[in-house]
């Protein structure tokens, strides 16, 4: 442990690849994301569409994981899931939310926080129904983030599932369906040498866009 411990504390890593100035920025940063978007998926890179969402409750206490961006457009970014599932039931309690982009090969990484919403549920039935076929009966079967027993039980569920549904069209859930998170303020951040990074932030004011930058 001692070992790797050292290693973590020396570790060093310069970013050099490209640079990121308010005037070469395009004017709204959702055209912003869908150019960095889309030269993270020229670049190959795992996942691109990976993001990591951070929750919180009532109380404030947060809680944070992975999930995948399904579609975008000028009202925000949308996500699908168990809205019983517990980041389901903190955007209940607090819809304030925040997500997080990492493309380390790119040396790029995008903040967005908003607030989101459910939503309409014939855009949920279209993308439920577009899913493969053992996603769909995967979503009747988890009781996402709820305790279970073993493997045995969740596959068991799976399999009864499946003969349910059995020459079936699968409906979608009553308890799964798609957020839309609307943003209030993008961060774009690119790495720069000697940690002077460059961090280009989109902050909504009154319906308009305010651009500036903020210190590395």
């Amino acid at each position: 442990m001692e070992e790797l411990r050292n290693y973590i504390n020396s570790i060093r890593r310069d970013f050099m690849q490209r640079e990121l100035n308010e005037s070469s920025v395009e004017k709204m940063p959702i055209k912003q994301f869908a150019q960095w978007m889309a030269e993270a998926v020229d670049a190959q890179i795992l996942d691109p569409h990976a993001m990591v969402i951070a929750t919180a409750n009532s109380n404030g206490k947060p809680s944070v994981r992975t999930v995948y961006i399904r579609d975008f457009n000028e009202s925000g970014i949308i996500f699908y899931t168990n809205f019983n599932s517990r980041k389901g039931k903190e955007l209940a309690e607090n819809v304030d939310c925040s997500v997080l982009f990492l493309w380390e090969e790119v040396e790029r990484q995008i903040r967005i926080e908003g607030k989101a919403e459910k939503v309409a549920e014939e855009i949920s039935d279209a993308y439920f129904a577009s899913r493969p076929r053992e996603s769909q009966i995967g979503a009747w079967a988890s009781q996402q983030s709820e305790k279970i027993k073993s493997r045995e039980e969740l596959e068991k569920k799976q399999k009864e599932y499946s003969q349910q549904f059995e020459g079936k069209e699968v409906p979608r859930p009553p308890h799964w369906g798609g957020y839309i998170i609307k943003p209030e303020y993008f961060e774009f951040w690119q790495g720069r040498p000697n940690r002077l990074h460059d961090r280009i932030v989109y902050e909504k004011k009154h319906s308009l866009w305010e651009i500036y930058r903020l210190n590395p």
